[in-house]
């Protein structure tokens, strides 16, 4: 699985805050998609953890996910691409990431990557924005992350699985981040990567239970320490252009047959997210029970919005 594209997605569900103009019902996680009563599919908005609490998939929802002949998520991992996000993460023109920092926070930084095992060549020609993403998520253990995961059960299944974004697009808008903003990122992960275990943990716990307003406020924590104008600029360019690009990847996909859809859960709601702009295209999109829900909190999904009959697949 390519790292940084899920350091990415885990950097945006702790420092993102859903749109405000998202209704409560909007907020879930898993969704049906139909049309004009036929099924078109499912998406589902996913976390990346290695945590086995989001890996151990029900029966009832694999039997959902392969169902479907498409399996679409943000990239697909695949050799070519892992070869050219190594290229990408690093400065190819001598520039040495010291040089771009300064020594002193050069020097914190190597002792706060002791426990991730990066080669030391490795950071020296890293990237402001690829050394910040780093930080933002626990060292990894297994590397089987929940996008991953699903993605092995549908190529298993034999389904297609299809990438809504290429590696430049979904990164392009860190390339293109001006540098003060990714020194001011930085910043922040160093003084806080010792936190970044306990608030995974905690962001799954509520992930696992269904309880979003948790997140969002863990997520208006983080997104109260950044500057106004950073802020703004990773709603638009990390969310906001993103959710449209993916959609417009998607569309012709839902016109050719059923897909099921897993993209990072802030992808999902507010007026520019993909369930605001499957229904602007006439797609009934239905809130279903999260697959890891403790009973409880499938009764409370289940009260998040009706469930009209044939919206479900």
């Amino acid at each position: 699985m390519s790292r940084i594209a899920g350091l990415l997605a885990c950097l945006l569900l702790l420092l993102l805050p859903p749109d405000p103009a998202a209704a409560a019902g909007d907020r879930a996680l898993y969704w049906a998609i139909s049309r004009d009563g036929e099924a078109a599919g499912f998406l589902l908005g996913t976390i990346h953890s290695e945590d086995p609490r989001v890996l151990d998939f029900p029966d009832q929802f694999i039997a959902e996910l392969t169902a479907n002949p498409v399996f679409a998520m943000e990239m697909v991992p695949d050799l070519p691409t892992l070869t050219r996000l190594t290229e990408y993460m690093h400065y190819q023109d001598g520039t040495t990431l010291e040089s771009r920092i300064g020594a002193d926070r050069y020097a914190r930084l190597r002792a706060a990557l002791a426990d991730y095992r990066v080669p030391d060549d490795w950071v020296r020609r890293m990237k402001v924005w690829a050394a910040m993403m780093t930080l933002s998520v626990p060292p990894p253990e297994t590397g089987l992350f929940m996008d991953f995961s699903l993605s092995l059960r549908a190529a298993g299944a034999g389904m297609q699985v299809v990438g809504l974004e290429t590696l430049e697009e979904q990164l392009s808008f860190l390339e293109d981040m001006p540098m003060d903003q990714q020194l001011s990122l930085l910043d922040q992960a160093l003084n806080e990567y010792r936190k970044v275990a306990d608030i995974h943990v905690d962001m799954v716990d509520r992930y696992v239970e269904g309880d979003l307003e948790r997140l969002v406020a863990q997520s208006d924590e983080q997104l109260a320490e950044l500057p106004p104008e950073t802020r703004a600029y990773f709603v638009e360019r990390g969310i906001v252009a993103r959710n449209h690009r993916m959609f417009e990847a998607l569309l012709p996909r839902l016109e050719q047959g059923r897909v099921f859809v897993a993209v990072g859960a802030l992808h999902l709601p507010g007026d520019s997210g993909l369930i605001a702009l499957l229904r602007e295209q006439g797609y009934a999109v239905t809130p279903l029970p999260l697959p890891f829900l403790a009973p409880e909190g499938r009764r409370e999904a289940d009260d998040d919005g009706d469930h009209p009959e044939g919206d479900a697949p």
